[in-house]
């Protein structure tokens, strides 16, 4: 036996070593079609929506004369149309989109359509749901770095100037500074992607039960109002014959948070993510958290929480693997 033979089969997938992805359904993959909606729920989350306009006359309750319009007169000489609440995407949205094919989608689901459905789940060789703009900042160089550091320090600046104050004195002197490279701290996980984090720490494991790790902190802020959330994130699975360093799963929870977030697509993002690198039985994650932006302003509910989940495989398909799960959850 020479020592090629002989050497163990390594426990990650083959499309997270050789930077390919995975295309071809295996017995072992989850549902296809479960992920690739989810996956299109946290892509069309990051590009525009266009407003529902509810008293307008395409809104959600149209006039009876716009209803006669689009569904006829009572005569049966009106061409019924199915699609009578519509939502365009933005010029964002259109990315590889040619003109004239703009999709179009049910308003009630205020989503509008993803091109990117049929792509690999989770960019192994990019940056994990890049946002426009991400790898220019994950492939800066110093002078770049250091360009735009300066660049946000001036926009700290100017904001200070427009609530009133005095940039130069002394307490505020260094405060832009300052605050550019905190927010550039906050939002570090724009840096970092799901493959480097992970680092091959995926093994071969005869082990088919529940691996819970609750009470995960994150830290995020709001994309709506740039105000912090934080809370506690609960991550389980069920193994299909690999395991993932415990360690691992909080520092994916840590990359996806330190984004601009809504704690919806956050949830998402690490289920699939975590779908994807082991291929389990079953995925579960769910998230609780109190954010600022209702609580110092709007509607200032101070005692108030959200939590969201989001459940793959045999964790959404079994009640009774799913009510294990929430009830482990909420031990003390």
């Amino acid at each position: 036996m020479d020592a090629e033979s002989s050497k163990p089969k390594a426990a990650l997938p083959s499309h997270m070593m050789n930077g390919g992805s995975p295309l071809r359904v295996t017995t072992e993959k989850r549902d296809q079609k479960e992920r690739d909606s989810l996956y299109n729920a946290i892509e069309t989350s990051h590009r525009g929506r266009q407003a529902v306009n509810f008293d307008g006359p395409e809104g959600y309750f149209p006039s009876s004369s716009s209803h006669n319009h689009q569904y006829g007169n009572g005569n049966g000489n009106g061409n019924r149309t199915h699609n009578r609440h519509t939502s365009i995407n933005s010029e964002i949205d259109g990315e590889s989109h040619h003109d004239g094919a703009v999709p179009r989608t049910p308003l009630a689901t205020s989503r509008a359509q993803s091109p990117y459905t049929q792509h690999p789940t989770v960019d192994f060789n990019g940056l994990s749901w890049p946002s426009k703009g991400t790898r220019e900042r994950k492939e800066a160089t110093e002078e770049e770095k250091a360009e735009r550091l300066e660049k946000l320090t001036g926009a700290v600046r100017t904001i200070l100037e427009c609530v009133g104050e005095d940039p130069d004195r002394e307490g505020l002197l260094s405060t832009p500074d300052r605050y550019a490279k905190a927010l550039l701290f906050f939002t570090k996980g724009y840096e970092e992607n799901l493959r480097d984090i992970v680092n091959g720490a995926v093994f071969h494991e005869d082990h088919d039960e529940l691996v819970i790790v609750k009470d995960i902190e994150i830290f995020s802020l709001c994309e709506h109002h740039l105000v912090p959330f934080t809370g506690k994130m609960h991550i389980g699975y069920i193994p299909n014959r690999r395991v993932i360093g415990l360690s691992k799963l909080a520092r994916i929870a840590e990359m996806f948070s330190r984004r601009l977030q809504v704690q919806e697509r956050l949830t998402k993002q690490v289920a699939l993510a975590l779908s994807e690198v082991l291929q389990p039985q079953g995925v579960a994650v769910v998230v609780e958290s109190s954010h600022l932006c209702m609580v110092m302003r709007g509607v200032q509910k101070t005692g108030a929480t959200t939590t969201t989940s989001c459940m793959l495989g045999r964790m959404r398909s079994t009640a009774r693997t799913r009510e294990e799960f929430l009830n482990l959850i909420n031990r003390p």
